[in-house]
């Protein structure tokens, strides 16, 4: 992905923003999140640029990649962003809904030299800020319960629920047994309470 940021913003002049447009809206973006080989290990990132902005512009590129031996700030956006979806297994729909490549750019300065992990944790604290309700928490509201009535109605410990939704606690770890006590208890589905 770095090299697909770098091709596609340096090389053949696209505006980071636009790019990312693009690519969210892409086949590939989605064949990547799905951990397709054909993407992950098959393609290059010029080739997975190039393939984009067909699919969305229907232009097709001829812009030489350009040879760099150092790693652009372009490149390492791409590549920081890569990881931290992996990391997450968020969608890069609702990482760059949380965030935007100019936000992430500006990263560069600061985290570049960092470990990857550093900036994963930055920007996961700016995706769970843009996020702030967990779906339990939601749908509890809507439902129209205190967190004390959710666990008497449901047998699940007051502890528990708290910590689910303030996601020191991933529900999507939780025991079936008291997934299903929760959604039978709130009249919605087990996957409805679980998180991206």
């Amino acid at each position: 992905m770095g090299d697909a940021f770098d091709y596609a913003i340096n090389d053949c002049k696209i505006d980071g923003t636009e790019f990312v447009k693009m690519f969210v809206a892409s086949t590939a973006c989605k064949k990547i999140e799905n951990g397709e080989a054909s993407y992950i290990s098959g393609k290059s990132g010029i080739e997975i640029a190039i393939e984009c902005i067909y699919e969305i512009t229907g232009k097709e590129l001829s812009v030489e990649p350009s040879e760099e031996f150092n790693c652009s700030a372009q490149y390492w956006c791409g590549w920081a962003v890569c990881y931290y979806q992996w990391w997450s297994s968020k969608k890069y729909a609702d990482v760059f809904k949380a965030v935007s490549y100019e936000e992430i750019f500006e990263l560069y300065a600061t985290l570049h030299e960092a470990g990857v992990e550093k900036f994963a944790s930055v920007l996961d604290e700016k995706v769970r800020a843009a996020y702030p309700e967990t779906n339990l928490k939601r749908i509890r509201t809507i439902y129209g319960c205190s967190q004390r009535e959710l666990a008497e109605m449901s047998g699940v410990s007051l502890r528990s629920i708290q910590m689910y939704e303030q996601r020191n606690k991933d529900i999507n770890k939780a025991q079936s047994d008291s997934l299903y006590r929760l959604a039978k208890a709130l009249g919605c589905t087990m996957e409805d309470l679980l998180e991206e």
